[in-house]
């Protein structure tokens, strides 16, 4: 029988026709001699009704299990009053079946296909086939293809050109550890697969193609967390003759118009622009979620000669003193005050000084060191009120900022101060060309070395350090959805940045030599950006994980269990690639 119609589709207006549809039994119920079925398909569920009246297939009916797949074609109906499920997009209608095709039988499941049903995420990924025949997923992948198709065709209305970058690419070892693919016909030799197209996309842009896009597949041989994985999909766009507010003017109407597609929400544009300092200090992270206030403020200048040396020194010694104000968190026994101090002291925390506010001030044992206008001044910067709690960290900057800033989060998720249905979107600008890396005594490229700088022709080795980069990162909720920058497009000033980064020329030429090359050629002014699309399909869906919205996604531990890859590869194979497998070193447990 050919199917007419999919299952979650059927309304109304088909009453009184006769359909075929298509599917799995997601449930049978035997009724005083009538059996319902619900049959499931991608759109939804359809109830079935088999009448005894139809002796043959009504036999057959009684031996429907879950997931036996089958065709049925009938009358669609009313449902009988008091029968109808408000609760399904068909609830008000069945099928009354006039034919019955089994199309193939089922075992007894691993788990029951449901959004209700726990299970281990092992056994979820080894049967995934079935984990993915959830509704909720299939909604989750149906809302995936949307946004992906609302993306490219945003994009070509724009003039963009989708081309495709090289999968078999040359190792570039700056961040993340590549994917190594040993060459055959090169023995000795291997292939990386991209972390980015990034060098790629700025040879694009030199060879005059000046929109690029394309929904790149990226590698990366990383730790997994929930936002994370081996291999991933990002939106990938580069224009030429732009500045910074080009690139994100185009963002922002690409993400308004998904938002809208997936959700049917307005997103205010155009998003806020904070720079990084400001985010730094504000929030501790580069990464805000500005859904609710408990924002961070800095007392070092107020307190620097404050007779609690624990500040005082700290301040002295070129580090900072801020505070946070936890609403009504005066009632925090001292044991969970103990829980925070543990919690910041993950981020390198020496330890959390506290006040509780009351109506005539403050209270705990350190008030006796400051004297009325610290603490006033400390109450009126937080906008303390009485029955609040009020939390320092005196250390190096950054020790303070990521402490307090995941401390916020935490009060913020803990007190329920965060709003899940609001969607704030902000760029990140202005954020620093460099970092001094302290283990290699040497700068590193905050982002990547062809991010131009705010003023290029004054940059030097004294000032890498104040000067900012023509970069921008997008931010929903808090969670970093991409980033991107202006590109250098001047061969001298790309060699003036890796002399900063003390990348010498024959490093250089040897792992970017190609794009340096091209940059001698004409190279127009350009800039880019790249989003997660996993990460913003999670937000989407409301998922924690982006593995939610990855069909075939692997473990933290970084395996497939539906095809048990990675997996050991014969002798043959290894020889033909010129290389030899060393078995891993045992490691002595026996303690004396």
């Amino acid at each position: 029988m050919k199917r007419s119609s999919y299952c979650g589709d059927v309304r109304e207006n088909s009453i009184g026709k006769e359909i075929t549809v298509c599917g799995w039994v997601h449930s049978r119920r035997d009724h005083g001699g009538v059996i319902f079925i619900d049959l499931r398909d991608r759109e939804g569920l359809l109830q079935i009704v088999f009448q005894p009246e139809n002796k043959e297939i009504f036999k057959t009916s009684e031996n429907l299990r879950s997931e036996y797949v089958v065709s049925v074609k009938g009358l669609v109906r009313n449902r009988p009053a008091g029968t109808i499920n408000p609760n399904m997009p068909t609830g008000s209608i069945e099928l009354l079946v006039s034919d019955l095709e089994v199309l193939n039988t089922s075992p007894g499941l691993p788990f029951e296909i449901s959004d209700y049903v726990e299970t281990s995420e092992e056994l979820r990924l080894k049967y995934r086939y079935l984990d993915l025949r959830r509704p909720n997923f299939q909604k989750n992948f149906i809302m995936r293809h949307k946004v992906s198709n609302e993306v490219r065709s945003f994009l070509n209305e724009e003039g963009f050109l989708e081309i495709e970058t090289p999968f078999l690419t040359k190792s570039t070892p700056e961040g993340a550890r590549d994917f190594l693919v040993p060459s055959r016909l090169h023995h000795g030799s291997f292939f990386a697969l991209p972390q980015s197209p990034q060098i790629f996309k700025q040879i694009l842009m030199i060879s005059g193609f000046d929109k690029y896009y394309q929904l790149a597949r990226c590698f990366r041989d990383e730790d997994l967390r929930a936002d994370r994985q081996l291999e991933f999909t990002q939106i990938d766009i580069e224009m030429s003759f732009v500045e910074e507010g080009d690139v994100m003017n185009t963002v922002e109407r690409m993400l308004s118009r998904v938002f809208k597609t997936a959700l049917n929400i307005d997103i205010k544009t155009p998003f806020e622009r904070m720079p990084y300092e400001d985010a730094m200090l504000r929030f501790g992270s580069d990464k805000p979620d500005t859904r609710f206030e408990m924002e961070i403020r800095d007392f070092s200048q107020e307190l620097k000669n404050s007779e609690f040396s624990v500040f005082s020194s700290v301040i002295s010694k070129g580090g900072i003193v801020r505070g946070l104000c936890i609403p009504k968190g005066a009632g925090f026994s001292r044991s969970e005050i103990d829980d925070i101090t543990k919690f910041v002291g993950e981020f390198g925390a020496k330890g959390l000084a506290w006040m509780r506010i009351t109506d005539t001030g403050a209270e705990s044992n350190i008030v006796k060191y400051f004297k009325e206008e610290e603490v006033q001044a400390i109450i009126s910067k937080l906008n303390a009120k009485s029955g609040d709690l009020a939390v320092f960290l005196a250390d190096e900057e950054k020790i303070v900022a990521q402490g307090l800033g995941a401390l916020r989060l935490k009060m913020g998720e803990d007190f329920g101060l965060i709003d899940k249905n609001k969607f704030n979107f902000l760029w990140v600008v202005d954020f620093p060309l460099m970092e001094w890396d302290k283990e290699e005594q040497r700068w590193q490229s905050l982002h990547h070395p062809f991010t131009s700088p705010k003023d290029s022709d004054s940059l030097t080795k004294e000032n890498a350090g104040t000067t900012k980069a023509k970069a921008y990162d997008v931010i929903l909720n808090g969670i970093e959805l991409g980033g991107g920058s202006i590109r250098i497009h001047r061969s001298d000033i790309q060699k003036k940045i890796f002399d900063i980064l003390s990348i010498s020329d024959e490093s250089a030429k040897e792992k970017f030599g190609f794009l340096l090359d091209a940059l001698t050629y004409g190279s127009p002014p350009h800039g880019g950006v790249a989003l997660g699309f996993d990460r913003i399909c999670a937000l989407i869906a409301r998922e924690d994980s982006i593995r939610e919205v990855i069909a075939f996604p692997k473990t933290q531990k970084a395996v497939d269990p539906l095809s048990n890859a990675p997996a050991p590869v014969s002798e043959k194979q290894t020889k033909e690639l010129g290389i030899k497998i060393v078995p891993k070193p045992v490691v002595n447990t026996i303690k004396v």
